[in-house]
């Protein structure tokens, strides 16, 4: 009887541990822009990598507002929007003192507003499907059920690397 229940308490065991999430935690983000990815990363190791889209015109650094560029470059999360026209958005601190200069050298507004964002609100039902363009204005972004994994794992503050 003893071996039994130790036998069906190790079996409970290993079916709760199986289906018990464990929260993501993330220290930093890196996005790569060729390879259409989002990397968490937690003390320089990857957590988890997300498949995205990005802006229309998605090659080259973001310079001026309205370019459809997605920017390139080191930012930060410094807010979030929970009722956002997308489902969540975390915003990043584009533009940095670089993208300013590169604006101002060249006569434009450099622009804002660029988020890490799930999908337009009444289309989340196209899931992954979203990925097959990229169709933002400059943004990254991913499904919702995506956006709601990466909104937990990172505060704001969290710093965001974007490479070409």
């Amino acid at each position: 009887m003893r071996r039994t229940l130790t036998i069906a308490a190790v079996l409970l065991a290993s079916v709760v541990s199986a289906t018990s999430k464990v929260p993501l935690r993330a220290e930093r983000i890196v996005i790569v822009k060729a390879k259409r990815e989002l990397t968490l990363y937690f003390a320089d190791a990857p957590v988890k990598t997300y498949k995205i889209a990005l802006g229309r015109s998605p090659v080259g650094a973001k310079q001026c507002e309205g370019d459809k560029r997605t920017p390139e470059g080191t930012y930060r999360i410094d807010s979030r929007n929970p009722n956002s026209h997308y489902h969540r958005a975390l915003h990043v601190s584009y533009p940095n003192a670089t993208d300013i200069a590169r604006a101002k050298k060249i006569g434009c507004n450099p622009g804002g507003d660029i988020m890490i964002h799930g999908i337009t609100n009444g289309f989340g039902w196209l899931g992954a499907a979203h990925r097959r363009l990229d169709w933002t204005i400059g943004c990254i972004a991913v499904t919702d059920e995506e956006i709601e994994e990466i909104w937990a794992a990172v505060p704001n503050g969290t710093a965001v690397e974007i490479r070409p």
